[in-house]
């Protein structure tokens, strides 16, 4: 791992290159016309313009752009270092678009044997429908991807960490086969966040992220996004973000932005708390098995060392007694809410087979009936544990 100051990979555009300075002054100047540090929500529709195809600033219509949008922009690229950020109203809305700019019918992608089951379920549900086609591979195993990419194959498509096993992905070795193959490569870098990883550093093509997570941090508001070091590409998925209008609206944006700028504090003190109650499950007797790459036992320990600046603060783990006893421990936390979604400062608990990963039910991404996931918040570490503890005591 790291340092915490390491600069951001690959970004040309801006004076300062370290992490926690891109977050809160990328893309963000003071407002030309106020002086204001934050950048305002322009919470406006359409624009004046100065004759016919007079336009201020490129802004017509707050579909095809908005200045509160674009400012969110910018500062997603420079923190993934990429050349062009796009932001939408949901990580579904990103994936949607990106497989719609890139995919023709008959095309073949390869997805993750334990991705998150709402790509599972755009797959499998939508996108087949109009006769693309996916299968799964463990996306852990090198050469199980590279015997799973066919001549009709476009899209290698990696969740690292994965949602809710915490697989692991060699995300540069991936790289590899993609570049070997003719195909691009997609990094979900959801439950790392920009801080903790940069895919596009690594070698992948496109970044997605749901940035209801980390990103905004608050559980506050719904959007996703997708970046991309190729400005081609990026000119085409702006196409189509326009054409599809699935667009981030400006108080969503601004919400993002805010979160954003405390994006690196928030990590590390998820991944300290994170790290901790991983350790106190694994050794407790009710707990059959820990998900969490910060432990060394964990399969891809090494490689989330390799490349990642810190673990991350979601924890998944099973429990003795089957899929009622993990039922019961979410039930019982009193700290930890019971609920979906994650990467509040909040901590959160809850039943994958029976929430989240429902869609998956009866799939070869089926997740183990006696397994809890939680997202470990910001609160005080002895009152996390403390909660935890009383509710794995029954």
């Amino acid at each position: 791992m790291s340092d915490s100051d390491q600069p951001t990979r690959q970004n040309d555009e801006h004076p300062y290159r370290h992490f926690e300075t891109l977050a809160i002054h990328a893309g963000q100047p003071a407002d030309a016309a106020t002086g204001a540090v934050v950048t305002p929500i322009y919470q406006v529709s359409t624009y004046k313009q100065d004759g016919v195809g007079g336009l201020r600033g490129g802004y017509e219509y707050s579909r095809s752009a908005n200045p509160t949008r674009s400012a969110l922009e910018e500062n997603l690229a420079a923190l993934e270092g990429g050349r062009r950020g796009l932001a939408f109203a949901s990580g579904l809305a990103a994936e949607d678009c990106l497989l719609r700019t890139v995919l023709s019918p008959g095309d073949h992608v390869v997805i993750p044997d334990d991705a998150y089951g709402g790509t599972f379920r755009l797959f499998a549900k939508v996108v087949e429908r109009w006769g693309v086609q996916w299968s799964v591979a463990d996306t852990s195993d090198v050469q199980a991807v590279r015997d799973a990419v066919r001549p009709e194959t476009q899209l290698i498509w990696v969740e690292t960490p994965s949602n809710p096993l915490l697989g692991i992905t060699d995300i540069a070795a991936l790289a590899g086969v993609a570049r070997h193959a003719g195909v691009r490569l997609v990094v979900d870098n959801t439950f790392a966040s920009p801080y903790l990883q940069q895919p596009l550093a690594l070698g992948a093509d496109v970044v997605v992220h749901s940035m209801t997570k980390y990103m905004g941090g608050h559980s506050d508001v719904v959007g996703g996004a997708l970046v991309t070091s190729d400005a081609a590409l990026g000119e085409e998925l702006a196409y189509h973000q326009n054409a599809m209008g699935a667009v981030a609206g400006p108080f969503d944006a601004w919400l993002v932005m805010r979160g954003l700028k405390t994006l690196a504090v928030r990590m590390d003190r998820h991944s300290d708390n994170a790290g901790r109650i991983a350790e106190m499950l694994a050794a407790h007797p009710k707990v059959t098995r820990v998900y969490y790459p910060g432990l060394p036992e964990h399969p891809g320990h090494e490689v989330a060392a390799k490349q990642m600046k810190g673990f991350g603060g979601m924890v998944s783990f099973r429990v003795e007694g089957g899929e009622q006893a993990a039922v019961e421990v979410c039930n019982r936390a009193r700290l930890f809410t019971l609920g979906e979604s994650l990467g509040g400062v909040e901590s959160l608990i809850e039943h994958p087979g029976r929430m989240t990963h429902a869609s998956v039910a009866g799939s070869a991404l089926e997740v183990p009936s006696d397994l809890v996931r939680i997202s470990v918040g910001i609160e005080a570490l002895d009152d996390l544990v403390a909660d935890l503890r009383q509710a794995l005591a029954g």
